[in-house]
């Protein structure tokens, strides 16, 4: 997880989005949805990101209660743009999550050659903009991967054992070992979150260069694989675009006893902030807890597909 004294108590704000300029459009965004609970909420979710020109793979926790699965193919079976991704474990804190990502990331690429960006998802979180105001930010910031990558030992020490003793991840459990072990010769460790926006070209990068292979096999006896994989390719890697430092989410990082922070889930009090936020998509959400402010959110982005002025 971050560094509270890294990030601010809500990311909401950042530099002015630069003056409008003709552009190219993204035509197309390839979504990765991580799901293990709450069918009728990722529902919600979906339909606010679903757009008819881009491409959708879900992946359904193996360890989620078969229903969830059951009830996500039943309604995404009326989506022709959208697919089912294998269901396999997906463990906190496991390489799991990594190879559901990379998994996602080549079925994606399978699907269509017209999407651009990759944006990765969880089923609790929740658009802030339209689809039409996501592709035109993104059309007017071609060259840049979104994903936040710090150099680990310089700014998150405290975290270096992820990296440094040995893991062991099983169908229902991540074994954390005290064997040590050396980082990967000529690279330097990187680290984030999960959550990311990045370019076709680096989905295709990361799941089929044989460079990468090394990469693999080391995050694979790593902790929270999750949040160094991804960052570390990036930076030790030639190709790629700007690395911005921004995931574009709007995440409230709170302590929570032997995990250092989750994500606060967001209230009907939090909507004046969450409405005025320049990111795209926040999280977290739990309609049982607050659905109140899934409605206010539901109601904005009908409104702003509903006006004649839409984003350019």
């Amino acid at each position: 997880m971050p560094d509270p004294s890294e990030l601010p108590a809500a990311r909401g704000t950042r530099a002015p989005i630069p003056p409008f300029r003709a552009v190219k459009p993204v035509a197309s965004i390839g979504y990765l949805i991580l799901v293990h609970r709450f069918p009728e909420q990722f529902e919600r979710m979906f339909r606010a990101i679903h757009d008819p020109a881009n491409r959708y793979v879900v992946h359904v926790d193996a360890n989620a209660d078969p229903s969830v699965g059951a009830a996500i193919a039943a309604f995404l079976a009326d989506y022709p743009n959208a697919a089912m991704l294998d269901s396999r474990p997906a463990l906190w804190g496991g390489y799991s999550l990594v190879d559901a990502e990379l998994r996602g990331m080549a079925r994606l690429l399978e699907m269509g050659a017209d999407w651009e960006f990759f944006i990765n998802l969880s089923g609790q979180d929740f658009p802030l903009k339209s689809q039409a105001e996501i592709r035109a930010f993104l059309s007017r910031n071609r060259g840049k991967e979104f994903i936040v990558a710090r150099d680990q030992a310089l700014h998150r020490p405290e975290t270096m054992t992820r990296v440094t003793r040995l893991v062991i991840e099983t169908r229902k459990r991540i074994f954390r070992t005290p064997l040590p072990r050396f980082f990967l010769g000529g690279a330097k460790p990187y680290i984030g979150n999960q959550w990311m926006i990045v370019s076709r070209k680096f989905c295709a990068f990361v799941t089929g260069d044989p460079s990468v292979d090394r990469f693999k096999r080391f995050y694979r006896g790593s902790f929270i694989a999750d949040e160094g994989f991804f960052q570390t390719v990036i930076r030790n890697t030639p190709g790629h675009g700007e690395v911005t430092g921004d995931d574009l989410r709007m995440i409230d990082w709170v302590p929570d006893g032997a995990i250092k922070l989750r994500p606060r889930t967001y209230g009907i009090a939090d909507a004046p902030a969450l409405l005025a936020s320049d990111n795209l998509f926040a999280r977290k959400f739990d309609a049982a807890f607050d659905g109140e402010i899934l409605d206010v959110l539901e109601a904005h982005l009908a409104e702003i597909d509903a006006s004649p002025k839409q984003a350019a």
